[in-house]
């Protein structure tokens, strides 16, 4: 059974494309992204706000 559905994979893979070419910025402050990480969350974040499946978050 796949991870993520593939609407959510193309949202985090585009995302990560944006952190690659360092034009993703984070939500309110706007400053850069530099962490991999954060990237990720990012797009797992978007992806969940337009309701593609994602694994639910770790407590």
């Amino acid at each position: 059974m796949p991870k993520y559905d593939t609407k959510a994979e193309k949202k985090i893979s585009k995302v990560m494309h944006e952190f690659g070419e360092g034009k993703l910025k984070s939500g309110t402050s706007g400053k850069k992204v530099t962490s991999r990480k954060q990237a990720i969350a990012i797009g797992i974040s978007e992806a969940r706000k337009e309701g593609d499946k994602v694994p639910k978050r770790k407590k």
